[in-house]
């Protein structure tokens, strides 16, 4: 998209239900839980799966007592931002690998939450903050297509005999990606609670020299992505209507 084109706000209205998929406690409060408190606000309901329970990511810390301290304070930050749904998987941190696996049980949260939007964090290799990490670049690519597992009976019928019936999403909302289409506005109170969920990660935080205070970074990553939206804050999204029909039968008005 060239840079003096603004991207549109999301509407307000455009979501009811949303499940965002990412790899590891705390990938959703560097500036994205901020969008998620501006969407529970409004009546939204928003659950997270989180894939790992990021028992890899605390070098002096022996990793079952890492998984204790990053659950929960995710759902501490989850809270702050008003989501109280919350499910950890058991993929191991730091090896996290797309596959079948991987899709099937995205697949399943899918069909047991049926939202109408699935967010989840670019697969792309390269961000604007550098190389992306291989566990999330996996739990991007497997969100995606689990997106359409869910909505096709023949795609890991094992889920039919548990109860689960499929599952048709309408949107896929991707943050961080190198080519974003919409901004949300999180400009005041959402801001305010997005900060408060990065804060929530204490101990975690605390073992990463040189961190930056989540007051300090959070409004500094927010503030660029609004100045694509022409707002003060936002955070900015790619956003694929998966029942749209192709681009090349869509009829310019």
């Amino acid at each position: 998209m060239p840079e003096s084109t603004t991207l549109p706000l999301l509407p307000d209205d455009a979501l009811t239900r949303v499940l965002c998929v990412v790899a590891h406690p705390d990938d959703l409060e560097y500036g994205t839980s901020a969008a998620v408190a501006a969407w529970t606000a409004r009546g939204v309901e928003v659950a997270y799966l989180l894939l790992t329970r990021g028992e890899a990511g605390m070098d002096t810390s022996d990793p079952a007592r890492t998984a204790e301290v990053r659950m929960r304070e995710q759902v501490a930050g989850s809270a702050a931002v008003g989501v109280t749904k919350v499910d950890f998987l058991t993929h191991p941190d730091g090896v996290l690998q797309y596959g079948l696996g991987l899709r099937r049980d995205i697949a399943a949260a899918i069909r047991r939450f049926r939202p109408d939007a699935v967010l989840t964090a670019t697969w792309a290799q390269e961000t604007s903050v550098g190389l992306n990490q291989a566990d999330h670049r996996a739990a991007g690519l497997a969100a995606a297509d689990a997106v359409r597992d869910a909505g096709n009976r023949w795609v890991f019928p094992e889920l039919l005999d548990a109860g689960l019936e499929p599952c048709a999403v309408r949107w896929l909302l991707v943050a961080g990606d190198p080519h974003p289409t919409h901004g949300v506005e999180v400009t005041g109170e959402a801001l305010q609670r997005g900060i408060a969920s990065l804060e929530a990660h204490r101990e975690y935080l605390a073992l990463l020299p040189g961190h930056p205070a989540p007051a300090e970074l959070v409004p500094a990553l927010t503030a660029a992505q609004g100045r694509l939206a022409g707002v003060e804050h936002a955070v900015a999204l790619r956003v694929v209507d998966l029942q749209a029909p192709p681009p090349v039968l869509r009829r310019e008005p």
